[in-house]
This record gives C-alpha cells, structure tokens and sequence, in this order.
C-alpha cells in the first residue's frame, strides 16, 4: 500500500500546505495512521477498501489538523517554495515558473476552495469522490472549485494586465 499511494499521497499534502516539511511529515502520519487502523479490521473490510479514497481521507483529516495547530504556533520563516504542483515533463523552464505561480496562489485560496481544487483539479478525484472525502454535498464542491477557478482565473488576469 505504502509504494502504491506514498506519491500520490505526498503530493496531496504537499498541495495543501506548499511546504514539504509539513508535507512529509503529514504523509508519513497519514501512513502510521492508516497502518494502525488496518490492523485491527477484518481481511473482509480491508479487501473492500478502496485505499486511495481512504489514504485522502485520512491526509485531508491529518493536514486539517496540522493546520489547525500551525495557526495556534506563532509564526514560523515562509515555506520552502518547493512547487506543489508539478510541471508538465519535457516542458521548457516556464512550465517549472508556472507551476510556482499556480501552486503559491491555490495556497492561498480559502480552505474549502483549496481543498476541493486539489482533490478534484489536481489529484482527479471525481466530483462524487470529491465530496464524499470532504463530507459536502457534491454541488457544494463544484461550487468551491469554480469559484476557486475562477479567483485564480482573475488573479491571472490582473497580473496580465500589470506585466503587459
């Protein structure tokens, strides 16, 4: 399971935090978790999971919380600027700069937005699956994605508008 999903799973939180400290170390709980869970299930449940929607489950719950605690703490130096979102393979250098763009404006988008463009625009979660791992409803998540699309959308705009 670990060599299955760690990818996936580390982007995720990398994704959600846009640093990879954090992303590491919540990618590692979300697997001590998991395999702390599995143990004390039945072969039948465990051979019924579908692992990859149960890991983002648990990664969304871990990150949450981590979140939730960073913001107790008092400030820290700025994230490692480590892209969360990685380039498109064989694309020149301005694929690598826009990836940066993209990954430092998603961090900042409200959590709900953040989260349901990652699940859903990012890691291709269908929107069903979407909701299911976020607990709302699913025209709730299509709702958070586009506006989330659509404040990035703007954002882009505006600094077209500024640089051209």
């Amino acid at each position: 399971m670990f060599t299955d999903h760690h990818d996936r799973v580390f982007a995720f939180c990398f994704s959600m935090t846009g640093n990879r400290a954090e992303a590491e170390d919540s990618a590692q709980e979300v697997f001590v978790r998991a395999w702390r869970s599995l143990k004390d299930w039945e072969p039948d449940r465990i051979a019924a999971l579908s692992e990859r929607a149960w890991l983002h489950k648990i990664a969304l719950n871990v990150v949450r919380n981590r979140v939730r605690a960073a913001a107790a703490r008092p400030p820290q130096a700025a994230s490692d600027g480590a892209l969360a979102v990685m380039p498109a393979p064989g694309r020149g250098p301005e694929s690598a700069v826009e990836a940066q763009w993209l990954a430092t404006q998603v961090a900042g988008l409200p959590a709900r937005q953040r989260e349901a463009i990652v699940l859903v625009s990012i890691q291709g979660f269908p929107y069903a699956e979407a909701a299911n791992l976020l607990d709302r409803p699913i025209n709730t998540v299509k709702s958070d994605v586009h506006r989330g699309l659509l404040a990035l959308r703007r954002t882009l705009e505006r600094e077209e508008v500024l640089a051209g």
